[in-house]
């Protein structure tokens, strides 16, 4: 296998907020998305997500507080965990959820 330019893929995406599966490893899906300053609504999901900013900043609403996630900084939203993406965020996001999620 060769490398992946993470950031070189997210943003040749068409579309941003759209997911592309960069691979799996064991129980767990390595997804890449391009943010584009506009919101997401609510989520939930049944498995941990671990949500990984390697450029830009992510502007998270978990729980009704403010979470702010900047470049080379990760953070994990707990199953079940009700989180939405506030306007701003932008740059490239890399989510880790168990595959099938």
């Amino acid at each position: 296998m060769s490398s992946i330019n993470v950031v070189e893929t997210a943003d040749a995406l068409p579309t941003a907020w759209n997911s592309y599966s960069l691979g799996e490893v064991g129980a767990a899906c390595v997804k890449v998305l391009r943010m584009d300053s506009s919101p997401v609504q609510e989520e939930v999901h049944g498995a941990d997500e671990v949500l990984l900013v390697l450029n830009g900043r992510l502007e998270l609403l978990v729980e009704g507080t403010e979470v702010i996630v900047e470049t080379g900084e990760m953070y994990r939203v707990p199953a079940g965990t009700p989180h939405a993406v506030g306007p701003g965020s932008h740059g490239t996001l890399v989510i880790v959820e168990e595959s099938g999620a």
